[in-house]
């Protein structure tokens, strides 16, 4: 891991001041500021709390030169976040520092020592071989951290490989989140800042579309033409031609399939609840026509014999009505 972390900043070392990657001419030392000249692209948020911050007033106020701002990062810095932890409010729980009142922008907190020493960096404009110290810094990987925030602030997309590319595949580890908890290597880091335009609940400058795709090329490039494939390749001439088999010669390789042998024992059962399925059957059919006979049976003898007792009641009726008249007659 260190002779990776060698190897890449004596990469970086040989380009300093502000050498091309492909070993072009120098450039400036002196750098252009992408987008706010006087923000340094930050949210109206995380500014205030930066510019109120008793810690950026105070201590940050009476450093004055560039190296001593590296020592107090060295001392100082713990992470990455733009807030310190527990101090930005989370479903209303808790509110400190310069608190709400920013449309579009979340309820803030206590800023972080790391963004107030970033933004009194950006104040004191670094050229490229100040940036690039704070890059190849080997006491401490938020040294680091913090340059590459400042390339991402402050620089123009179109140069954002020229800055990151030897930094890629860098191994050291860092942990960016306030309290600990999510430990990248620099290399992750700076994919990050490539590729997310979110960091915590900050967001970079946005990269133009055409410069994205291209960066997005290269990255797929350099990770394809890194990964390796464990299994050695044959090379054309060692590779064993496929040997002919006849088909008859399949035929008999191939294997038979084995068909289920069933006992005796197992046939007897199977056959019984057939027999038991079929009798069920019959049965339930037997049933239903017997029902229906039934059914039919009592509706056909039911009307007659209504009639036939209708009939009787009405004779005798009629025959007693007779027999009282006659009787009436009589008298």
């Amino acid at each position: 891991m260190d002779g990776d972390r060698n190897n890449t900043l004596q990469a970086a070392h040989s380009m300093m001041p502000g050498m091309d990657m492909l070993g072009g001419p120098k450039k400036p030392n002196t750098l252009p500021i992408w987008g706010n000249s006087t923000t340094m692209n930050l949210n109206p948020l995380i500014l205030t709390n930066i510019e109120t911050s008793p810690y950026f007033i105070g201590r940050l106020a009476e450093l004055k030169t560039y190296h001593e701002l590296v020592d107090e990062i060295y001392y100082k810095v713990k992470h990455l976040e733009p807030w310190e932890r527990g101090s930005r409010a989370s479903g209303g729980r808790r509110q400190t520092g310069m608190c709400g009142g920013v449309r579009g922008v979340g309820v803030g907190g206590i800023i972080s020592s790391a963004f107030c020493i970033l933004y009194k960096l950006f104040t004191m404009r670094l050229t490229r071989k100040q940036v690039y110290g704070l890059l190849n810094h080997s006491d401490s990987p938020f040294i680091r951290g913090i340059g590459f925030l400042y390339v991402r602030f402050t620089q123009p997309p179109p140069d954002f490989w020229d800055w990151f590319e030897a930094y890629i595949e860098d191994t050291e580890e860092i942990d960016v989140r306030a309290g600990g908890g999510q430990i990248m290597t620099i290399g992750e880091m700076v994919r990050l800042f490539l590729t997310r335009l979110d960091w915590f609940t900050s967001l970079f400058p946005r990269i133009p579309v055409p410069i994205q795709i291209a960066i997005d090329k290269k990255l797929a490039a350099l990770k394809h033409s890194t990964s390796t494939d464990p299994t050695p390749k044959k090379a054309p001439d060692e590779v064993e031609p496929e040997r002919v088999v006849p088909t008859e010669r399949r035929r008999e390789e191939r294997p038979k399939r084995r068909s289920r042998s069933r006992s005796p024992k197992r046939r007897s059962r199977s056959r019984e609840r057939e027999r038991e399925r079929r009798s069920r059957r019959s049965r339930s059919k037997s049933r239903e026509s017997h029902r229906h006979k039934k059914k039919d049976h009592r509706s056909r003898s039911k009307t007659p014999k209504k009639n036939r007792r209708s009939r009787s009641r009405s004779r005798s009726r009629y025959e007693k009505g007779s027999s009282s008249r006659q009787r009436y007659d009589h008298r």
